[in-house]
């Protein structure tokens, strides 16, 4: 029986490590993968965002990214496992698909419904040049290539995964393909499909899901794709650890049933520009919205900044056996930055007057048009209506409302309950709503939800109609648009836009520390490090040392709440 993976004729047993390249800063790619070779991995895996790729229908940014990343992990001598999709899910904004297919499609996505594998086909037409030239075969590092991810989580349809497996090989993939569940017999025997090596995702009880696995798949290699070694955190929920000594044994036990394995995550990395994803709670994952922070840390053996943790030693230990040779020295950590440096943000905007230079054009419909439909994939949405009168104060609600509203009436702000309630208003009055996307759920049956006001405004029973809708967009922050801002003087911290200057000594890796109190976006010099926000249970965000530059650096932050001061801080990442 083949016990392991067959490369250039030699079995070799595959100690991968996930990091994805799209939430690590490229100059910092060299590094990262240089600590995996380091901990005793051979191997390197790797996600692809659709959404991130392809933002508008045939409108395709930064392909060669992947190819760029797979070329960093030959050189630092790792294979390369692709998860090219066209669903990632990876706690990334709607499991990578994008939001305008998602919108239209509904619960069609991720079937073989004609639409949904078209748009795949066409993705994959574009993407999968980049991993077919780079296959072991071609001299590259690309070794396993997924058909998709966790489907057997999701769905049933053979078809789907049928069409998927089919539309790989047609456009020169050869290596082996794989699928990935968890280790139940139906989400094996949902995921599943023949010609492709089956694998199990798991924490813990290596012998226990390689068993179950072995009913489904009596030969071939045994793989954990994905050995979850720490988790990610959630907005308003204490952060989730993994105590190092507890995930080494699990470790070991993985190797110990002789079996190949691929460390989730070695290096999680940050979700940068408001990417981060979200779920939804309860067993059904059916319940209450949990968006996810900015941090990908995933208590991961490589922490956020690049750092070895106690896991990584602990790891090192347990995968130093099963090491050819001696293990790489451990390299040294990027720069970091020199001193501290303060700013205030003394030039600002109000919201509306930002939303009027960058947002979209605004649009008149009968009921609440949702973000889908305003070409919206991160930001917020303005919702104008006018309740007629006289009449009575009645309770006014946002029926389906998602994420997060912020509300006035006749330009006071008044308290939105979880459910959408807004107390009772009476009538004459014009509503002003602001709706944010805390991100699009990444995986359960709710993936790809729509984004807004979802159910129309009522009150009392009483739809209100002849709604005024206008989107914008976190990618219009660019530096040309920001410039031609209406910004005036003030060090207030009200919701709109605020922007002020710092100046560094010595660039390098660095910590945010943003308005205090608020909840928003933040960028230095034009990139958007992502979302803060007052409630934890992350304090800062991480600014990776190639942003930054000697001298004057421009810092920008769009307030949604209304922070208690305009005030930031740069501090350096303290190293190991």
């Amino acid at each position: 029986m083949q016990q392991h993976f067959l490369i250039d004729g030699r079995q070799v047993r595959l100690l991968s490590g996930a990091l994805h390249y799209f939430r690590v800063h490229e100059q910092h790619w060299d590094h990262r993968l240089r600590m995996l070779r380091a901990m005793g991995l051979n191997c390197v895996e790797t996600y692809v965002p659709w959404n991130l790729h392809e933002p508008s229908p045939g409108t395709y940014h930064d392909i060669s990214a992947l190819g760029r990343f797979l070329d960093a992990a030959h050189a630092a001598g790792l294979w390369a496992i692709v998860r090219p999709g066209p669903y990632s899910c990876g706690e990334w904004e709607n499991g990578g698909l994008p939001h305008w297919l998602t919108g239209p499609l509904g619960s069609r996505v991720r079937t073989s419904d004609p639409e949904f594998l078209g748009a795949v086909e066409r993705w994959f037409d574009v993407l999968l040049p980049q991993v077919v030239a780079r296959e072991t075969g071609r001299g590259g590092p690309v070794i396993l290539v997924q058909v998709e991810n966790e489907y057997g989580s999701y769905g049933s349809d053979a078809a789907y995964l049928e069409a998927l497996a089919d539309g790989l090989r047609e456009r020169g993939v050869t290596v082996p393909l794989f699928t990935s569940d968890g280790p139940a017999d139906h989400m094996l025997t949902g995921g599943s499909v023949a010609g492709a090596l089956a694998t199990v995702n798991f924490g813990s009880g290596a012998k226990a899901a390689f068993e179950t696995l072995r009913r489904h798949q009596p030969e071939g290699p045994l793989m954990c794709a994905e050995f979850w070694c720490g988790w990610f955190s959630h907005w308003g929920e204490e952060p989730v650890t993994r105590e190092a000594g507890d995930a080494a044994e699990a470790l070991r036990e993985i190797l110990e049933c002789g079996a190949s394995v691929n460390l989730y995550m070695a290096h999680g990395g940050t979700n940068f520009a408001g990417w981060a994803g979200a779920n939804r709670g309860g067993e059904d994952h059916r319940g209450v919205l949990q968006p996810d922070v900015t941090s990908y840390d995933y208590d991961a053996p490589v922490d956020e900044f690049g750092r070895p943790t106690a896991k990584f030693w602990a790891f090192r230990e347990v995968l130093a056996p099963y090491v050819d040779g001696e293990l790489p020295e451990v390299p040294d950590a990027p720069p970091v930055l020199g001193r501290v440096a303060d700013a205030e943000l003394g030039e600002w905007a109000p919201l509306s007057e930002v939303l009027g230079a960058l947002g979209g054009p605004e649009r008149v419909a009968s009921v609440p048009p949702s973000f889908e439909e305003l070409d919206v994939d991160r930001g917020l949405v303005r919702y104008r209506v006018d309740i007629p009168g006289p009449r009575e104060p009645y309770q006014l609600r946002l029926h389906g409302l998602r994420d997060l509203a912020v509300a006035y009436v006749d330009g006071e702000r008044v308290p939105v309950g979880d459910d959408g309630s807004l107390g009772e208003v009476p009538g004459p009055v014009a509503m002003e709503i602001w709706v944010e996307s805390l991100g699009r759920v990444n995986y359960g049956p709710l993936l790809g939800e729509t984004k807004g006001i979802t159910g129309g405004i009522l009150h009392e029973r009483q739809y209100v109609h002849g709604v005024r809708a206008q989107g914008l967009r976190l990618d219009a922050f660019t530096p040309e648009a920001v410039a031609a801002l209406p910004l005036r003087a003030g060090t207030g911290a009200g919701r709109g836009f605020h922007r002020g200057t710092v100046t560094v000594g010595e660039p390098g890796d660095a910590v945010l520390v943003p308005p205090a109190g608020g909840r928003g976006f933040v960028w230095v010099n034009g990139f958007c490090l992502g979302r803060y926000w007052a409630i934890g249970p992350q304090r800062e965000l991480y600014v990776p040392g190639p942003v930054l530059r000697e001298g004057e650096n421009e810092i920008w932050a769009l307030e949604l709440e209304g922070a208690d001061s305009a005030a930031v801080s740069l501090r350096p990442v303290v190293p190991a």
